[in-house]
């Protein structure tokens, strides 16, 4: 591990893991914000064995802003209370970067600036999704619309409100240590999870409205179902670790996997498959009028792709409950 030989008034974090194809570019593109607001990049590898070690390694040894850290842990909520622990001290901001997004150039400058002019203990963005080859770009369709996302708001462009949650992006390390940082334990929908004892303690989180960063999405169905598989297991545990009741456009998708499983006794009564038909018409039916609507006929894939995240989340949903009851039971 390198020492933090330079002061940092900000701390940019970017949890990475086989990253090869894109730390390079991504270091190149923060550096001049490290350098115009005196922060310092830590890149917090989790065991990356596909040549990003070495791309970190001689980048850190031309610029003292950029340090090279292990994770052993390897998840990304253990990489950020790591990295805070290890050279957040002096350090006002905490500035989480994914390694595999798209920036603006001004992206951590308009952070700051946010903080600073709303007094936010939290700075949120709008994460917009975009992808390339056929399935990606249907995959990023249907994160963009309501019928993928419910309507939440850090998928959509915002022009800059107080909100419970968004895509993080900028922290006060006061607040952040405060609270504990991130429950190391959530492998995912952590994020969500330490916003709401953010709000718990009266810390306040602002989604900003001059800027935003680019997602890119999974590029086939099987990995998207069990990235959203894994996305329903973290609500879970989050709803159950906090006892809350799921919003509304979390509890409908939480209905899709008795849906299928009521299908697959259509053959004692047709009824039991209506439910189902329903909302595959309704997927599909949107993809359709997506693919017209934009004069792209590889759109149709945008209802497949929905249908699969919301089957993917409420699997996963399920799956956490009931395992977590069923171990009540054991016990």
């Amino acid at each position: 591990m390198t020492s933090n030989a330079v002061p940092a008034s900000s701390l940019i974090v970017i949890p990475c893991l086989n990253e090869a194809a894109h730390i390079g570019a991504l270091l190149e593109q923060l550096r001049p914000a490290a350098q115009r607001l005196g922060a310092l990049i830590v890149v917090a590898d989790g065991g990356s064995a596909d040549g990003t070690l070495g791309i970190v390694e001689g980048i850190a040894r031309q610029d003292a802003r950029v340090v090279l850290m292990h994770n052993p842990k390897r998840i990304q909520s253990a990489a950020i209370n790591l990295a805070v622990a290890s050279h957040g001290d002096g350090a006002r901001y905490l500035i989480r970067i994914d390694a595999h997004g798209g920036y603006p150039d001004d992206y951590c400058d308009r952070l700051v600036e946010e903080a600073s002019a709303t007094g936010a203990d939290s700075v949120v963005v709008s994460m917009l999704t975009s992808g390339t080859g056929a399935v990606q770009k249907a995959v990023a369709a249907a994160q963009n619309s309501k019928l993928g996302t419910g309507g939440s708001k850090h998928r959509h462009q915002s022009a800059g409100e107080w909100v419970d949650h968004g895509h993080h992006a900028l922290m006060r390390i006061a607040a952040f240590s405060a609270v504990g940082g991130y429950d190391e334990t959530f492998s995912h929908n952590e994020d969500a999870e330490l916003d709401y004892r953010l709000r718990q303690a009266g810390h306040r989180i602002w989604m900003s409205g001059r800027t935003h960063m680019i997602y890119y999405p999974r590029s086939s169905l099987k990995s998207l179902y069990f990235q959203y598989l894994g996305y329903g297991r973290g609500r879970a545990r989050n709803v159950l670790k906090h006892r809350m009741v799921p919003k509304l456009r979390q509890m409908i998708p939480l209905l899709v996997f008795p849906v299928v499983l009521l299908a697959a006794f259509s053959f004692v009564h047709w009824l039991a498959a209506v439910p189902f038909m329903v909302w595959a018409a309704v997927c599909l039916g949107y993809g359709l009028a997506t693919a017209i609507r934009q004069r792209n006929p590889g759109l149709t894939l945008v209802g497949v792709s929905a249908m699969v995240m919301h089957f993917g989340w409420s699997v996963g949903f399920w799956l956490q409950l009931l395992g977590r009851r069923s171990q009540r039971g054991v016990a």
